[in-house]
């Protein structure tokens, strides 16, 4: 008992309440988030809409969502936090009502676009908030929980969703906007309003010349903060060490992708029907779910570079070995492979990106990141479709072959990213002296 204690407490323990009531917000939130997940269906079967149709309007909401990942980070910065997760909550709570009620196909396509942006600006804002109230030495383990939220949240949804699609697609919108209105309502009882503090120290940085003036190395801290001056998404789109982050995470995207858009189509072709591919991305989440708690314990030692490169190497191996995978058991354990490698990835990445972004641009740097989610939604079906087509079980191997070149590249871009992120502690805890001293 004292072991599972002790297990629970470094798993969990000492983080402030505000991550709590985020966490709690994020969950419920995803596990009312279903209504889109039935959106090609409902609009086929209840309104009429041809194949093509549907599938030009889910894009709709696909293009949103990119929108709103840049929008929300945008004003998370401006705003604030707080503001920028009860706007989105709002405004999509009112327009699952709107879709609920909506019976012109037009309508619902503007509808749908405009769901997707509200959908993708409280992603940026909560990781943002999270950054704000949870001190470095803890948001490894923050951020795992945040991602075991989320993937129990939509295992949980999507086990409701399918319920609540026969009963009625009216109640599966409405249901959707009242978890939505739960979770908005958590954030405006009790979560407070977090980028005041980020402003504060960040005047405090620039009094403190938030650049090199102090540093054990003036000449390298200037190279790893070079541009971070500039105001704005700019500076996020011009930093050169964050993009590369970036990049090698649009890889970790892409492979990840090959599960929903390209796995089935090479299941099918091995005489694999679609209650095989459910049992396979079932397996997966069970293993999140059960699994992604023992992570931070298992990750602690090593270093961030050496835990994604390992990690994506994983999942480069469990995808290459599709090559040669014609029936379920060996379907079901590439994806044990490739699972445990995101499961590995989760907390580094986060918390890199997190480290990389000068607070003030916090939330901004959050929105570029997560653009590379929607990105890799188009990407990995669209080439990946075509490299199946013509290169067969070989596609797995180019797979493979590109997670390798990530992994290495992880590597390679480990040296630079931990040179950056001791620049920007170096300059927060001279803000945090000029602060002291007022």
């Amino acid at each position: 008992m004292r072991g599972l204690r002790r297990w629970w407490h470094d798993t969990a323990g000492g983080l402030p309440a505000t991550f709590w009531y985020l966490w709690s917000g994020l969950l419920i939130n995803r596990a009312g988030a279903f209504a889109m997940l039935f959106l090609s269906l409902y609009l086929t079967g209840a309104r009429g809409a041809s194949e093509a149709l549907a599938g030009a309007m889910v894009g709709a909401y696909g293009a949103g969502g990119a929108l709103g990942v840049l929008l929300g980070g945008v004003l998370a910065d401006r705003w604030g936090r707080r503001a920028t997760l009860l706007a989105a909550h709002l405004g999509a709570a009112g327009l699952m009502v709107a879709l609920a009620f909506s019976r012109h196909l037009a309508v619902i396509a503007v509808l749908a676009a405009l769901v997707g942006v509200v959908h993708s600006m409280p992603s940026p804002a909560f990781v943002a908030a999270i950054v704000d109230v949870v001190p470095e030495a803890r948001r490894s383990r923050a951020f795992n929980l945040q991602f075991w939220a989320f993937n129990l949240g939509m295992a949980v949804a999507s086990l409701l969703a399918g319920v609540l699609a026969e009963a009625s697609f009216v109640a599966l919108f409405l249901v959707d906007a009242g978890a939505t209105l739960a979770a908005a309502a958590i954030i405006a009882w009790k979560v407070p309003e977090t980028l005041a503090r980020v402003r504060r120290r960040g005047t405090a940085a620039d009094a403190a010349g938030a650049g090199t003036a102090g540093t054990a190395d003036p000449d390298a801290a200037g190279d790893a903060l070079a541009g971070l001056r500039r105001p704005g998404l700019v500076t996020a789109l011009t930093d050169r060490t964050f993009l590369a982050f970036v990049g090698l995470t649009f890889v970790l995207a892409v492979l990840t992708m090959q599960t929903s858009t390209i796995m089935p189509l090479a299941m099918r072709a091995d005489g694999l029907g679609p209650s095989a591919y459910g049992v396979v991305v079932a397996l997966g989440g069970a293993l999140i779910v059960l699994g992604q708690l023992f992570v931070p314990r298992l990750i602690e030692p090593y270093r961030k570079a050496t835990v994604l490169s390992v990690s994506t190497g994983l999942m480069a191996l469990g995808f290459g070995a599709l090559a040669v995978a014609d029936e379920l058991p060996f379907y079901l354990g590439a994806a044990v492979v490739w699972t445990v490698g995101s499961m590995l990835a989760a907390p580094p990445n986060a918390q890199i990106n997190a480290d990389l972004a000068p607070p003030e641009l916090r939330a901004r740097y959050q929105s570029v990141f997560y653009l590379t989610f929607p990105a890799a939604s188009f990407v990995a079906p669209a080439l990946g479709g075509l490299s199946l087509q013509y290169l067969g079980d070989r596609h797995w191997l180019v797979v493979g072959g590109l997670g390798l070149v990530a992994a290495v590249g992880h590597l390679l871009a480990g040296p630079p990213r931990e040179r950056r992120v001791a620049a920007l502690g170096d300059r927060d805890r001279r803000a945090e002296a000029v602060a002291a001293g007022r």
